[in-house]
């Protein structure tokens, strides 16, 4: 019994040594043998063949998807003998990106084994016969094929792992896994995964290899964009694309700490696509880009769009319009628990209101094609000067000028109860739409590409958090009661809060003029002087009712008033007929340049350092950002000395490519900020910045 066991012992040691690799086929630039992870065969055995293929320095070969060039290997293997049988597919390990001279490879390097499955029929030895063909490349690239051969012996069983069996195991480590994410790419190329786990901490760098050619453009930027539960990954369509068809291949996830987690999807179309090719970043601006979520995903989309409006409250563009709010607060204070309750569920209306109107005409536009984004309504200029009119009425209101409502002379309020709280609503919403707060990239990302009746949610989601501290203030009782009781000091509030409108109204005209040149902002400023007296010429007629009674001369004063109003609503008509070509507001800045796909692929390919800013004039919490934390010494002091190029976005008016940049990174506003160390993925920096969030960033 002992005899047999070391006999046994000694034929299994016999069995391994046998080292189940072929004669070398051999040149200057590799070597390539027929490897096996067995020594031996057993009966029906399961066997793994594979080309190993050992490079020189400096040479590679190819992929599934050799790229822009190259050639993707083969190989066919069979078997006879006593056992007889035929290789399967090709399985490939994950391969490195090469990037040269503006073109992209998926290669090897240094050495690889590229791995099939064999399936044998019967029992006894075998003989696999094996023909290879492969393309290395260096400075130059040179095809080369082999023809292998490896005798394997019989096995009483299956043969257990054999001497090579660990190159099959490396191969295994780097093969992509499936995807336990859900994968939907849009019609302008935006990839997104979606599941438990994905998180910034979790991701820090992504990128995708098509597994099939001529799909998009392997050699452009994919920008990359990581939520909580959701990432996605920005690619270009070539001209050739489909935007029906599902998009194989591997997306590798980086941690912080450098480990590669491979996975292999299949992307199914969203976002209404056809099977029309896109055409260019001009057409991919148009799709939508973002995933449609589901169950819990629109549970986070809501909580997004409700701490988004929350924190609107706190954004610059919105500090106007806090002059009819502290009225409002102050005028509850001397108020019963009704009334407070009342002025804040109808303030609460106007804000959720204004913004389920302005959500349904974006979702339409989104529909119908357009590539309207967040604060697109002020690329208007006849919006921009409306809204510059109103609010310096609204000043006039404030100073006494006239009263909205025919009410006792003297009487200090906004507007007519709810009336008046209502449109103290609407108009937060008008000049909130500028700015863009944390967390509502995502949120408005989601509304935009989901069902149209779960976006409109997603903006009254938006409207109720602007409107929550309103609602806290009159719902408990305890804050509603230490407010300050109405009195003579509200008649000065009144008339100091006027000032913030006419300083907002002096931002609007720079917008103007940045749209449309200096004649136009004469237009507006004319206008302005009109409307001012419309609303002293009004205002002397409710003075004159209010005194001396006097029909006719306020019937006088009100026609008159009307005049100037339909003649402003003229001239503002005629004016956007007639206006001249826009001004850019970055054509005086140095050592700025303005942005372009093109030239953002320039720079990277020459691996300089890029930062990105989109930004608009009409945009006060771009302006903020730059002036405390980009056009700083220390900032440009950092620039200059890292060698970065600054380019700059300007979306004051509609430009389609920046409407696309802004889509392939999860984005429908701005500002967005975004910065490409050399030959690294862009990295998004937060929409409110310091100096030092900008310093550390382009640091790392």
């Amino acid at each position: 019994m002992s005899a047999l066991l070391l006999a046994g012992f000694l034929g299994l040691g016999s069995a391994s040594a046998l080292a189940a690799e072929s004669a070398p086929v051999t040149s200057g630039n590799d070597t390539a043998t027929l490897v096996t992870d067995r020594d031996a065969v057993g009966p029906d055995q399961h066997l793994r063949v594979g080309l190993r293929l050992q490079l020189k320095p400096g040479w590679h070969t190819y992929w599934i998807n050799p790229g822009d060039a190259g050639d993707t290997p083969t190989l066919d293997v069979t078997a006879d003998g006593g056992a007889t049988g035929k290789g399967g597919p090709i399985h490939w390990p994950v391969p490195v990106r090469i990037s040269e001279g503006g073109l992209m490879s998926y290669a090897y390097v240094n050495e690889v084994t590229l791995p099939e499955d064999l399936v044998l029929k019967g029992s006894g030895g075998t003989t696999l016969h094996a023909h290879g063909e492969w393309l290395v490349c260096a400075q130059v690239c040179i095809p080369e094929s082999g023809d292998f051969t490896l005798t394997l012996p019989a096995s009483a069983q299956d043969a257990p792992e054999g001497a090579q069996a660990a190159l099959f195991h490396k191969a295994d480590a780097a093969m992509p896994v499936a995807s336990p994410f859900a994968a939907s790419v849009s019609a302008d190329g935006v990839l997104t995964l979606s599941g438990k786990g994905l998180s910034a901490a979790s991701v820090s760098q992504a990128w995708f290899l098509p597994q099939d050619g001529g799909v998009i453009d392997q050699v452009a930027a994919q920008p990359l964009h990581v939520s909580d539960g959701q990432l996605t990954l920005g690619l270009k369509f070539l001209k050739s694309a489909h935007r029906d068809r599902p998009l194989e291949g591997v997306v590798v996830l980086k941690d912080a700490a450098g480990q590669e987690s491979p996975l292999q999807i299949e992307a199914r179309p969203v976002g209404g696509a056809a099977s029309a090719p896109v055409q260019d970043a001009s057409a991919q601006g148009q799709a939508s880009g973002a995933e449609v979520p589901t169950g819990a995903g629109w549970l986070r989309v809501l909580l997004f769009a409700f701490v988004g409006g929350l924190i609107l409250n706190l954004m610059p563009c919105v500090f106007p319009v806090l002059a009819m709010k502290a009225l409002s607060l102050a005028k509850m204070g001397g108020a019963g628990r009704g009334v407070q309750l009342q002025s804040a569920l109808f303030y609460t209306i106007g804000v959720m209101g204004a913004f389920a109107a302005l959500g349904i005409v974006m979702i339409g536009l989104r529909l119908a094609g357009s590539a309207a984004g967040w604060g697109f309504q002020f690329q208007s200029p006849g919006f921009v000067v409306a809204v510059c009119w109103l609010l310096f009425l609204m000043g006039l209101n404030l100073l006494g000028v006239f009263e909205v409502s025919a009410g006792r002379l003297g009487q200090v309020q906004t507007g007519s109860g709810r009336g008046g709280d209502m449109m103290t609503g609407l108009l937060a919403v008008i000049v909130a739409t500028p700015c863009t707060a944390p967390f509502m990239g995502v949120a408005i990302a989601g509304a935009l590409g989901g069902p149209p009746v779960m976006g409109v949610l997603v903006f009254l989601a938006m409207g109720l958090g602007l409107a929550f501290p309103y609602i806290l203030v009159a719902g408990v009782p305890s804050v509603a009661s230490r407010m300050p009781k109405p009195g003579a000091w509200m008649g000065i509030l009144k008339q100091v809060l006027a000032f913030p409108l006419f300083a907002t109204c002096v931002w609007l005209l720079w917008v103007a003029a940045i749209q449309r040149g200096v004649t136009f902002v004469a237009l507006t400023a004319g206008g302005v002087v009109l409307l001012g007296f419309a609303g002293w010429i009004y205002g002397v007629g409710q003075r004159r009712s209010m005194l001396e009674g006097g029909r006719g001369t306020v019937a006088f004063c009100r026609v008159v008033a009307a005049l100037c109003v339909v003649v402003c609503g003229a001239a503002l008509a005629q004016g956007l007929r007639a206006a001249p070509a826009p001004v850019s507001a970055g054509t005086a800045e140095a050592g700025v340049e303005p942005f372009s796909e093109a030239r953002l692929a320039e720079l990277r390919a020459q691996g300089k350092p890029v930062f990105i800013d989109m930004t608009a004039s009409w945009c006060i919490t771009c302006m903020v950002n730059e002036r405390v934390a980009l056009d700083v010494p220390s900032v440009q002091e950092a620039f200059r000395s890292r060698g970065i190029v600054f380019l700059k976005g300007d979306w004051t008016n509609r430009n389609a490519a920046i409407a696309a940049f802004l889509k392939a990174h999860g984005r429908d506003g701005v500002p967005f900020y975004m910065y490409y160390a050399p030959h690294q993925d862009g990295v998004v920096l937060p929409q409110i910045l310091t100096p030092g969030i900008v310093t550390s960033t382009i640091g790392k």
